[in-house]
């Protein structure tokens, strides 16, 4: 109702110059007659019959005022996604030459968002390419070195790895843009999915000797696998890139939340709310001159993709948790 009566006030308003003129040529009118001597009744017929003409004209004009202004928020909401040509009819000249101005500025939109569809789809797909392309002469590096058990060879072992998952966030990076439509939500075995992230990762715990610890899950999940996998690689990287001594604990509790805790040298009270935020690096990422800021940022936006809750505690010098809301309730089949 508060906003019905907003709607006929600016309605009034942007007819007050009609009102008013209306007001002026009566009161003329009257005038003119009071000077020539002209009895008042008929007077007042006559301007009572104009005033009822006038609050009839009124009301029609604000029906039409209130259909074209309900058809233009419809429009407005929709703007992204409708046509051009479909913009609400103009009632004037002056609409007309506003809807030919949206109508315009919504081709040339229209034409630049195509545009950019088609440069982002290239862009993904010589990514995906060259992903791809790069596995090869990796794995070609990795057998070559591990002909040889040698300090040196595991160290360059490591660093090939960091290559190989830099090229993946990369991809993953252009992914998250894909929306709904890269989704394949469904019920995924979670042991299965933690179980494949932890033998990726094993050699690097080998390498830093660190202990991981993971007993196992029965537990299903209503999500997308390889979103998911992604989420649990990077937790267990961030774990193993700043876990000196000590190692990771992975479990999933009754509520199907899955945690991962390392021993780590934690997050200060003032950078865990912003560890999640794009390029965000801290005081750990100052330390460790290679941290990017992207690798939490993609988890925290794959999860959100996925409907799943993701949040961290910590302490420095005690290690971090990061816990991932998996409960199905939470995920919604789009």
């Amino acid at each position: 109702m508060k906003k019905e009566r907003g709607l006929f006030g600016a309605y009034i308003r942007s007819n007050g110059w009609a009102m008013g003129a209306f007001a002026l040529g009566a009161a003329i009118f009257a005038a003119v007659l009071e000077l020539y001597d002209v009895p008042a009744e008929p007077v007042l017929y006559a301007a009572g019959l104009c005033a009822l003409a006038g609050i009839v004209l009124l009301g029609a004009g604000y029906v039409r005022f209130r259909r074209g202004h309900l058809a233009r928020r419809a429009a407005l909401e929709n703007l992204l996604v409708l046509p051009a040509e479909s913009l609400p009819p103009a009632a004037t000249p002056a609409e007309a030459d506003f809807r030919e101005m949206v109508r315009r500025m919504k081709t040339a939109y229209d034409a630049l968002a195509i545009e950019a569809d088609r440069a982002r789809r290239e862009n993904l797909d010589w990514f995906t390419a060259w992903v791809h392309q790069i596995k090869t002469p990796i794995a070609v590096m990795q057998l070559t070195l591990q002909a040889e058990d040698t300090p040196e060879h595991r160290d360059l072992e490591a660093e090939l790895f960091r290559v190989s998952q830099y090229a993946q966030m990369a991809l993953t990076y252009l992914r998250l843009g894909e929306g709904a439509g890269d989704l394949r939500i469904e019920t995924v075995a979670l042991d299965g999915v933690i179980r494949q992230a932890v033998r990726k990762y094993a050699p690097q715990f080998v390498r830093r000797k660190l202990y991981l610890r993971y007993e196992g899950t029965d537990a299903w999940v209503l999500s997308d696998e390889k979103w998911l996998s992604f989420i649990i690689e990077q937790l267990l990287d961030n774990a193993v890139k700043y876990t000196a001594a000590g190692g990771v604990t992975v479990s999933v509790s009754a509520e199907m939340v899955l945690s991962v805790a390392d021993t780590g040298i934690g997050i200060s009270a003032s950078d865990l709310p912003r560890i999640f935020e794009k390029g965000f690096t801290g005081y750990n990422g100052r330390t460790d001159k290679a941290a990017t800021g992207l690798g939490l940022y993609l988890c925290r936006q794959a999860a959100e993709k996925l409907r799943h809750r993701l949040w961290a505690a910590s302490e420095p010098g005690a290690g971090s948790t990061f816990y991932l809301d998996l409960h199905r309730d939470r995920v919604e089949v789009e």
